[in-house]
């Protein structure tokens, strides 16, 4: 679905808050059991030998482009649907020491209902004939063509979480290990996205090569030369940083 897009950022709820603080959270989530359809398909999909998973990316990126496209053609007949977020492009951010990748755009965002009806079924009647096709022949192009490319992120990842917000709502977090339910809770306490949706995925451990940022690259320029918004790649560089003899006295003198 084009609303799987990932929009906003917003870090998720294991960023910033305590095992205990995220006990808590999750003890006022909302469960959701999938539509069996898409039970169906994210079994398939994670128990899958996919000789391509990077196409999770491909996928990602062009629904995340959907909703920018949305909320742009909003602004046309209503300036106020950007407000100060009028910057519309694409942030993928790799962290290979919390093992995420996260992909987030400025675009329209989720309303609560729309995170239940449209992460959790699968509006398409083709969805048995893709189910059935992918089952016995795991081509990338049916992936994208059926119009279930959210789910693709169970390629790479053992846990899914969607933070989002919509104008029209507050903002909430989507979380979901494939295991055929899925839960919403409002994000009182994270970091604030404004509008949009950012989507984390928690690497599975054959995965993390999708966290380099030469893969990434490679994948972005493979998949996406048809994208109309710009995409930014976010890395986290460490520097070493020489102490001089004389910070070191210093040091000892203030002691």
């Amino acid at each position: 679905p084009a609303a799987a897009a990932a929009d906003g950022g917003g870090s998720t709820a294991s960023a910033v808050f305590t095992d205990e603080q995220r006990a808590q959270l999750e003890a006022t989530a909302t469960k959701h059991a999938f539509d069996s359809d898409v039970s169906k398909l994210l079994s398939i999909i994670v128990h899958s030998l996919y000789s391509k998973p990077e196409v999770f990316l491909r996928e990602l990126i062009s629904n995340a482009n959907d909703a920018l496209d949305k909320v742009r053609f909003l602004s046309l007949t209503d300036k106020t649907v950007l407000g100060e977020y009028d910057d519309l492009k694409i942030e993928i951010r790799g962290d290979e020491e919390a093992n995420t990748l996260s992909i987030r755009d400025y675009g329209t965002g989720m309303t609560a209902a729309m995170l239940s009806s449209q992460l959790g079924t699968i509006a398409r009647s083709g969805t048995k004939e893709f189910v059935q096709k992918f089952s016995n022949y795991a081509d990338s192009n049916l992936i994208g063509q059926f119009g279930v490319g959210f789910y693709s992120a169970y390629l790479v990842a053992d846990k899914v979480t969607v933070t989002t917000k919509h104008n029209d709502d507050e903002q909430y977090i989507w979380e979901s290990s494939a295991g055929g339910e899925f839960t919403i809770r409002r994000d009182a306490d994270g970091e604030r996205i404004a509008r949009g949706t950012k989507i984390t995925l928690h690497m599975k451990d054959d995965q993390l090569e999708f966290l380099e940022e030469k893969r990434l690259k490679e994948i972005v320029k493979k998949h996406s030369q048809f994208i109309s918004y710009p995409i930014s790649l976010l890395t986290t560089t460490e520097k070493d940083v020489e102490v001089s003899d004389d910070e070191d006295d210093d040091d000892d003198d203030d002691a």
